[in-house]
Formats: structure tokens, C-alpha cells, sequence
């Protein structure tokens, strides 16, 4: 398909485990806001009075990014590097979170904030920016918020991450709440209970893992996969765990842990098995211009849960998994460059127009005709990654 040059290709925040282990959270000090619908529900064809009161659910650790772009090269010891453009958003498992939230899910977020004007922003711009549900997140007092400044340059990146360790977590609710779905990132070694919980509730349990530091990749040390729907690593990763000779392979080989098996596979897009069906797909990435990949697996896995839940093909969930991640990249930040219904609409709007298409191209993300919404004169801005976090008000 015709698009701007420069490929990329679906890439995590980065971090993995953080240092300080996972957050503890407890009922929210603050009164939960009303949900914000987005401008389309993909699952307003499913809803029923009966359903969960949330779609996704997920919970991890809030970082501030601050993310600096537009340098030539890698920073230099010794040497001073100025950056062409800077932002700052939430990070961290708010790119997942908000992704989700963009796309029209109604997504319940556990963490814990600092109460400093970091954590205060962070909040504010997922609960009333986003309409994101934190009433399951709390507020530490004096404990200082995760930050991430992240350096990105030649489509690629540099992360140097802070954080305290938090106080001995308060007693939490017994179960997360109830929800369709839930998403995981899984630790080698170590089982998460809440897991196991979400998916006694009748939860969809779809799952990322972080890069292993032991070097074990022992599929056995992820013991929490026996709950899961689908397991999305990338090409590495998936051929580590399986000691398969290919990504397609190890995807293949997956399927007999989980019962869908998502492999990323950078410039060559991903490939996914139903391994209850024996169903496979293939989606080539699109190329667009990267500005920042911060957070795009995260949206990757976000897209791919929305086609789940809505019930699509193996193959336009996939493809619009794609999407959604190459639309990210276009914008600063992890969280607040993930795209939304009006983005996604307006790209699909443009590839139409270009002369030359290529007709399988057009088919594949045909589906896409039916859930977009009408073009506007002037669509509601979606918030994006700023220089700074805030100015003093003026008298």
C-alpha cells in the first residue's frame, strides 16, 4: 500500500520490570469520573445489560516520559546533544491504558501515583483527560514518581528510567474488577495473583513479556500463560522461549502453551496462529515517518485486544493492530501519540485517494469502511506530548 516512507515496527515501552517491583494500589482517594465515550464503540454490536462494567483492566507502574527527538545520532560521552523536539506524558502502562481508552474500551486502571505534580499530571491526564478509570489506583504519599527520559534517533531508542521503592502495599481488594478482558506482561519466574483472579471472572487474559535478564527463557518460568487467550512477544523472543529457527515457527510452537500465539516481526509486520482453529495470518508493516516508536507495541497489543473483543477475523485484527501502532509513531510519546478513531478514519480516507493503489492492499483493511467515523470539519483534538507539564496561571 502507497504511504509515507520510512518503515517501522511495533516496539514496548522498553522497560520491563520496574526497579521498584509492582505497584501498590487500594481504593482511590479521589471520586471516580464518568466514562468519556470515544467516537466509535466497536463493541456496541455485543454490549448487553449483563456485561462487565469494564472492557479491559490492567494494572503496572505510571512513569512521567520525557522523551527528546530530532537528534542526528546516538548521545556522545563527554559531549553535549541538543534535541530538535522534546514532549512529556504518561508512560510506563499508561501507553497501554490509554491506547485502549482511544479505541473505545472502557479501560480500568490499578496504579499507584506520587503525590508529587509529576503523579498530580499523570493522573489528571488519564482520568480527565482520557477517561480512564483509576478508581482502583491510589495516591503515595512521599513517594516520588517513576520518570523516563527516553532519546530517540534513527527509528530507534534510548531509555534511563528512576524509581523509589514504594511503601509496603495497603491491603487490596480481593479481585480486580470485573471485565471482558485483561492485560498482562508477564515476569519470567514469577506468577502475578491477580492474574489468576481476573480470569476465574470470566476475563480474557491477553499477554506481553519483557526481555529475560536471567537468559533462562524457560516457557515454564511463565507460569501465568495457562490463563491466558493470546501471548504477543516479538520475533526475539518468541524464538529464545521456543529455540524455534524462525518467528513463524515459534508462533507455531506457542500454540501449545496458549491458544493464540501473536509474533511482531519489525519491518515484515506479524504473524498470528489461532491454534484452536489452526487459522494463520499474515500482515506486512506500513510504512510511515517515525518520529518517535515509544509505546508502539503497547498500542500494538491495544489494537489487537479491540479486534479480539469485537469479534474480527484472525486478519483484521492483526491489520489493525498494525495500524494502530503505525499511526503512533507519527507523534511524541508513549501514551498520548496513540491514535484514535478520527486518526484511523483519516488515514483511511487518504490511502483511498492515492493513485496507483495496490487493490489487495485497499481489501485488506477493507473493514475498516463500516467502523470509522464520518470526516469532520473540525474533529475534537485528540492531547498530545508537550514540552512541559504545566504553566503557573497568571493572576
Amino acid at each position: 500500500m502507497t504511504t509515507p516512507t520510512a518503515s517501522t515496527a511495533p516496539t514496548g515501552n522498553g522497560r520491563g520490570p520496574s526497579p521498584q517491583g509492582s505497584p501498590s494500589h487500594g481504593p482511590s482517594t479521589r471520586a471516580a469520573k464518568p466514562y468519556r465515550r470515544s467516537q466509535v464503540d466497536p463493541l456496541a454490536g455485543l454490549r448487553t445489560p449483563a456485561d462487565p462494567p469494564w472492557d479491559v483492566y490492567l494494572t503496572g507502574t505510571v512513569f512521567l516520559d520525557i522523551i527528546f527527538t530530532g537528534l542526528d545520532s546516538a548521545p556522545v560521552r563527554g559531549t553535549e546533544s541538543w534535541a530538535r523536539g522534546m514532549g512529556s506524558s504518561p508512560g510506563g502502562v499508561a501507553n497501554m491504558a490509554t491506547a485502549l481508552a482511544r479505541l473505545g474500551l472502557r479501560t480500568s486502571l490499578a496504579a499507584a501515583f506520587g503525590d508529587d505534580h509529576y503523579g498530580e499530571y499523570c493522573w489528571d491526564a488519564l482520568e480527565h483527560g482520557e477517561g480512564i478509570d483509576l478508581s482502583p489506583s491510589r495516591t503515595v504519599p512521599g513517594w516520588h514518581s517513576p520518570v523516563t527520559v527516553s532519546m530517540a534517533y534513527e527509528g530507534e531508542r534510548t531509555m534511563v528510567s528512576h524509581g523509589h521503592e514504594p511503601p509496603p502495599e495497603e491491603p487490596a481488594p480481593d479481585c480486580p474488577p470485573r471485565a471482558r478482558a485483561a492485560v498482562a506482561s508477564l515476569v519470567p519466574g514469577r506468577r502475578a495473583s491477580w492474574i489468576a483472579q481476573a480470569a476465574s471472572k470470566g476475563a480474557r487474559i491477553f499477554a506481553d513479556v519483557g526481555w529475560d535478564d536471567t537468559g533462562a527463557w524457560d516457557l515454564a518460568g511463565l507460569a501465568d500463560l495457562e490463563h491466558c487467550e493470546a501471548f504477543l512477544p516479538n520475533a526475539e523472543e518468541a524464538m529464545r522461549y521456543t529455540g524455534a529457527d524462525c518467528p513463524r515457527e515459534a508462533a507455531h510452537a506457542l500454540t501449545a502453551y496458549v491458544p493464540v500465539a501473536v509474533v511482531t516481526l519489525g519491518a515484515e509486520g506479524a504473524y498470528a496462529v489461532d491454534g484452536r482453529t489452526g487459522e494463520t495470518a499474515v500482515v506486512p508493516a506500513i510504512a510511515v515517518e517515525a518520529l518517535d516508536p515509544t509505546g508502539a507495541g503497547d498500542v500494538f497489543v491495544a489494537g489487537f485486544v479491540t479486534g479480539t473483543l469485537a469479534d474480527w477475523p484472525l486478519a483484521d485484527r492483526l491489520a489493525f493492530a498494525g495500524l494502530t501502532a503505525a499511526l503512533s509513531v507519527q507523534e511524541f510519546g508513549g501514551s498520548l501519540s496513540a491514535p484514535g478513531w478520527a486518526e484511523i478514519g483519516a488515514w483511511w480516507r487518504k490511502v483511498q485517494s492515492l493513485d496507483r493503489q495496490d487493490p489487495e492492499a485497499l481489501r485488506r483493511y477493507a473493514f475498516l469502511s463500516d467502523l470509522v467515523p464520518e470526516e469532520q470539519g473540525r474533529p475534537w483534538p485528540l492531547r498530545r506530548a508537550v514540552p512541559t507539564i504545566g504553566f503557573r496561571r497568571s493572576a
